[in-house]
């Protein structure tokens, strides 16, 4: 696999239990990409995601994510791929009882980071990526919807992923604010991490035009830039 693929599916059958979602896979997703990926509800942009952070295995074809073939992957390798992925969740899946420093701490304690020092200066690095540098003492219920998104970005960039998956990360925010939390992801594709984002905001797909793929009728299909998609064809 070239060095600038991080994701490259070929001849894949995706499967939640033993029910068939999506087959026929094929798709790459290159350093630096950012790629929108589109569908009805239950179409299976959700399994693609969970088959790509391997809570689904990959039962048919081949993958490979970040350097790990996905069809031969040992469990004990789970976490070594998922230290390369940033995930950026639709409902925040923050600690509540927690402040904004305290839940990046915990994921990086739990990821290995032992140095306190070292600790602070990533958890410092990545606030200042979503502009939250003075919000490390907040709650999260002291911080706006789009605030603890943000909080959620800088989580999923604590250790330097290769590629964020994005599940409708826009999903329970108001429009500009959406704008906000699309241009920073923007932004993060922009300096080198690849970027997934399942979506089904149309309207950001016209605003932030990028390559986009539809899951429908089990398939995935590649379509063009989200610019050039007409789409009263997509409902």
């Amino acid at each position: 696999m070239p060095d600038d693929i991080v994701i490259q599916f070929e001849n894949s059958s995706l499967f939640q239990d033993d029910h068939l979602v999506l087959s026929g896979v094929n798709f790459t997703l290159c350093r630096g990409e950012f790629v929108y990926l589109i569908g009805r509800v239950g179409s299976g942009k959700s399994s693609l995601i969970k088959t790509i952070n391997a809570e689904l295995p990959l039962k048919t074809g081949t993958a490979r994510v970040v350097g790990f073939s996905l069809e031969n992957l040992l469990r004990r390798q789970i976490p070594l791929l998922r230290r390369k992925l940033g995930i950026v969740f639709q409902d925040f899946q923050l600690l509540t009882d927690r402040s904004v420093y305290e839940n990046l701490y915990f994921v990086l304690h739990a990821t290995g980071w032992k140095n306190k020092e070292e600790t602070d200066k990533r958890i410092t690095r990545v606030l200042e990526k979503v502009n939250l540098e003075n919000k490390g003492f907040k709650m999260p219920h002291q911080l706006s919807g789009g605030e603890q998104q943000r909080v959620v970005i800088a989580r999923a960039l604590l250790n330097d992923p290769e590629i964020i998956l994005a599940d409708e990360p826009t999903g329970n925010l108001d429009p500009e604010t959406s704008e906000t939390i699309m241009a920073l992801l923007k932004e993060i594709s922009e300096s080198g991490c690849a970027v997934l984002m399942a979506t089904h905001n149309y309207t950001l797909l016209k605003k932030f035009p990028a390559r986009t793929l539809k899951c429908d009728e089990g398939k995935l299909l590649q379509l063009e830039e989200s610019s050039e998609i007409d789409f009263t064809m997509l409902e």
